[in-house]
């Protein structure tokens, strides 16, 4: 209960609680136009969706002033592609949010002259930026914990005879000195990477979180630029786990990815 009253009491916390909303209305109504219902309903749940869409925007105004913040904090990180990924992520969070902060201004009617065409595509377009330098990040903390594990697992097993960096066993039929067994020998190596890949995210569910979130958030930016069409039933679905996925980081602080 505590957790819960923590979690309410934050502006992020109501504007995730709003943009699981929107999506599912947008998942929602892709469902119901597939199955035939009432037109009447169906506007109905485009109308809720577009006012769930311009709440979020009301409630993000100012977020620009937080991402520049979190910019200027990510500047001081001692590793370099993690400085570089997560300043330049926050910049164009930054951007994504001015842009978005222009767009009620003209959806609410106070700025009625604004294109919103011109501004979506700017909004989307900086938010697709900030997701690849997100998804950068993430492929650079797995390589490196990649390279630990394998480096542990090698100290652990070292001393067992014919074994290399990695953990691979050479010598013997299908090695690589082996006329034909490169094949095999490479499907091995994948195997084994795969198997240090699942073993890696098994063991850092905040990395394993913050993945699956990009990655569902890819989606909503490729979509509505017009660089891959996924439709609004793959658009909903993925906006609303990579909105359960956020709102259960602001429950439990732990699953949140640091820096």
């Amino acid at each position: 209960m505590d957790a819960w009253v923590r979690f309410s009491a934050q502006s992020q916390a109501r504007e995730r609680l709003c943009r699981a909303a929107q999506y599912a209305c947008s998942l929602l109504g892709h469902a119901l136009q597939r199955h035939g219902a009432s037109p009447e309903l169906q506007k109905q749940i485009r109308q809720l969706e577009g006012h769930l869409s311009l709440g979020r925007k009301l409630l993000r105004l100012g977020n620009s002033a937080d991402a520049l913040e979190s910019a200027k904090r990510a500047v001081h990180l001692s590793d370099v592609v993690l400085r570089f990924c997560i300043t330049v992520s926050h910049l164009n969070r930054a951007l994504y949010f001015a842009c978005d902060n222009v767009l009620w201004a003209g959806k609410s009617g106070l700025a009625p002259r604004v294109d919103q065409e011109k501004w979506a595509q700017r909004s989307f377009r900086y938010y697709l930026f900030s997701l690849i330098m997100n998804l950068s990040r993430d492929a650079y903390e797995i390589r490196l914990l990649m390279e630990q594990e394998s480096s542990a697992c090698s100290r652990r097993m070292k001393g067992s005879g014919g074994v290399v960096s990695g953990g691979i066993e050479t010598g013997g039929p299908g090695g690589p000195g082996t006329p034909g067994g490169g094949l095999p020998q490479l499907a091995l190596k994948l195997q084994l990477q795969i198997l240090l890949l699942a073993r890696v995210l098994r063991g850092h569910p905040p990395l394993l979180l913050d993945v699956v979130r990009n990655a569902c958030d890819l989606f909503i930016p490729l979509d509505k630029l017009g660089l891959w069409r996924c439709g609004p039933g793959i658009v909903g679905l993925c906006g609303l786990v990579s909105s359960i996925l956020s709102i259960l980081t602001l429950i439990c602080p732990w699953l949140r990815l640091k820096p």
